[in-house]
């Protein structure tokens, strides 16, 4: 069977992506960007992390790889649009890399090996297409150790519906804590290892966080999972939405989730 996003393509969820930058979410990883570097971005969805990491290397190159041909047409057009020549993007395999060993200075991925049921298998891959000094960078939230307040009914059935969902069809929602462990597993002489958040608490923050997961509990790819694995009902996904929007009405409101990075060589 292949393997399914647990988020899906929704407008909610694509709305939450297009914000990611290498800024936000790919600063341990900045030190070791330098132009002419050849880069692979794994899982790069609508290319908003990969055309930032494009001209920050050029000129060297940059290839975005998703499994969707929707977004990857989403992201290949908004490099025509930023006028950005030094990137592309294509559809791919994680575990099946079009490309030669020694293709890439650094493969990168970005909330990718969460949705991976065997991401060991992915980084083996990931390293063999790695130059001799090569990195791979990888960073995963860790939606086990998510934090909230205020503390409320809604979002306790949130995060119990959606660790159950993620787990059912595809992936370790926990993966954060993981990432050294797999890369050790996966053959990485060398794993470095550092963390980082991400934190919503502002109105404007509370307004466009909680507002993305209102829509996506109803209307998302992970609604439906929810409804058809029988984990959670209409009813249930209803009381989900309000309590999300219960939090970004709250000016108590506060949502903390970590991350863990990994940089693995050798």
């Amino acid at each position: 069977m292949p393997e399914q996003y647990t988020h899906g393509h929704h407008e909610s969820v694509l709305r939450s992506h297009e914000k990611r930058t290498v800024a936000n979410s790919a600063a341990y990883l900045i030190p070791s960007l330098k132009p002419g570097l050849r880069i692979l971005d794994v899982g790069s969805g609508p290319g908003t992390i990969t055309i930032d990491l494009a001209e920050r290397v050029a000129p060297g190159t940059v290839t975005g790889l998703d499994a969707a041909a929707d977004v990857v047409a989403k992201a290949t057009a908004l490099a025509a649009q930023r006028e950005v020549g030094n990137v592309s993007f294509a559809v791919g395999d994680a575990y099946a890399l079009e490309a030669p060993a020694g293709s890439y200075d650094i493969v990168h991925a970005h909330q990718v090996l969460q949705h991976l049921s065997r991401p060991v298998d992915a980084l083996r891959e990931f390293r063999r297409v790695l130059a001799a000094d090569g990195i791979v960078a990888a960073r995963d939230v860790d939606y086990a150790g998510v934090i909230w307040f205020p503390l409320l009914p809604g979002l306790d059935e949130w995060h119990e519906v959606y660790l159950q969902v993620h787990r059912a069809v595809s992936g370790e929602p926990a993966a954060g804590r993981r990432l050294k462990a797999w890369a050790r597993e996966a053959g990485f002489a060398e794993v470095a290892s550092s963390a980082s958040l991400w934190l919503f608490e502002s109105p404007e923050a509370r307004e466009w966080w909680g507002g993305a997961w209102a829509e996506r509990a109803l209307h998302s790819t992970f609604a439906q999972h929810a409804i058809d694995l029988g984990i959670a009902d209409r009813a249930g996904l209803e009381r989900i939405a309000d309590g999300w929007r219960e939090w970004a009405a709250s000016e108590d409101g506060w949502f903390f989730m970590p991350h863990a990075e990994i940089l693995a060589r050798g």
